[in-house]
């Protein structure tokens, strides 16, 4: 669509943006009535419909039209889902739980791109048609989601307040969480989103062709296949990562996977060859897996039990505004400077994040399923 790196870091930024001031809106609205799978169901069929529409125009304007409607699908549906599962668990299942939800949910991000690859393999450059097929799995998954029932829970006694009444969490939340939370939203302010390392990916390949099976495979697909390959990482490494932070801690788990992604973003600021590019990938993968399932079992074990949709949704809005930032800061600064710049940077402020939460958070338990 003719976008610089500057204004992708926008439109993701944006997108991001809408997606995560929604999670507080629909978290808390989740507790109030004490229901979850409505507005699971319905997130998921928004972001269904807007893969058909991203193949029917590349206009601009259209393109950030139907982002933000997939990305308002995944703000109504995440906290209520997290809370849900949530729900179904225990303090000591609950990262497995997690890392179980984390696997499944990137196994298909796997088994998606492998099957785009496939059919560019035969359709070279026939985008339009691969996200128009991108609708039928979505419109599968919000069928199926019809066969989940639920119980009713004890519906919130928070009030119900306007669209941004959800901040008002931060008064009642157990000081635990507002040093994680506030930690997190910090890391969130220069982690830009992931279509920057695929960014990377594409200018570290340049013009330069892989042969597999006789058969040239240039910048694109390099870089689409590294991306299958850390979904595939993060499935793997999810469910086992989950186990590892019930037996030794979400808090010890988490920070060793910011140590991870620290070393992949100073990899990247380096310039690492395309062999080293898989390795930092897979690297990358096992930070995901440590830490994406990780901290919302962290988070849900320090919140109480029916303001739990809430106090995700509060942290998830925060982490996406911070993100809104941070996409656009790392587009400039790469227009400006050069990507080289914009990861050290990330990396730095990660091992900063890394120290804040070891010292801060080592006279709190992270595995008691009470808070505010």
């Amino acid at each position: 669509i003719g976008f610089s790196v500057f204004w992708i870091g926008v439109l993701e930024g944006i997108v991001g943006f809408t997606a995560g001031i929604s999670k507080g809106y629909f978290g808390k609205w989740s507790d109030r009535t004490g229901l979850r799978l409505p507005f699971v169901r319905a997130g998921y069929f928004l972001s269904a419909i807007s893969k058909p529409m991203m193949g029917l125009l590349i206009t601009p304007a259209w393109i950030f039209f139907s982002r933000t409607l997939d990305r308002l699908g995944k703000g109504m549906r995440v906290a209520s889902r997290d809370a849900l599962l949530s729900d179904e668990a225990t303090p000591a299942t609950k990262a497995r739980v997690f890392g179980f939800n984390r696997a499944m949910d990137t196994l298909g991000a796997t088994i998606g791109p492998i099957l785009a690859l496939v059919y560019l393999f035969f359709f070279p450059g026939d985008y339009k048609t691969l996200f128009l097929l991108a609708f039928l799995p979505g419109l599968a998954s919000v069928a199926l989601l019809f066969l989940a029932r639920e119980k009713r829970k004890p519906a919130s006694t928070m009030k119900k307040g306007g669209f941004f009444s959800f901040f008002g969490y931060w008064k009642i939340a157990i000081r635990e969480y507002r040093v994680l939370v506030s930690a997190l939203v910090v890391f969130a302010l220069f982690n830009s989103a992931d279509i920057f390392l695929l960014l990377k990916t594409r200018e570290i390949v340049g013009g330069r062709f892989i042969s597999v099976a006789g058969q040239q495979f240039g910048a694109d697909n390099i870089t689409i296949a590294a991306y299958v390959f850390y979904n595939l990482v993060y499935a793997i490494g999810s469910y086992p990562a989950g186990m590892l932070a019930d037996r030794w801690g979400n808090k010890k788990v988490f920070c060793l996977g910011l140590l991870l992604f620290a070393v992949v973003y100073a990899g990247f600021a380096a310039g690492p060859s395309i062999t080293m590019v898989f390795v930092l990938f897979f690297i990358y993968g096992i930070y995901a897996a440590a830490t994406e399932g990780v901290v919302r079992a962290w988070i849900t074990n320090i919140a109480n039990r029916e303001n739990t949709a809430t106090a995700i949704g509060f942290y998830t809005s925060c982490e996406s505004i911070s993100v809104l930032f941070a996409s656009i800061l790392a587009g400039l600064v790469w227009d400006k400077f050069g990507s080289g710049y914009t990861f050290m940077s990330t990396a730095v402020a990660a091992i900063f994040v890394l120290l804040y939460l070891l010292v801060r958070t080592g006279k709190f338990s992270t595995s008691r399923n009470q808070g505010g």
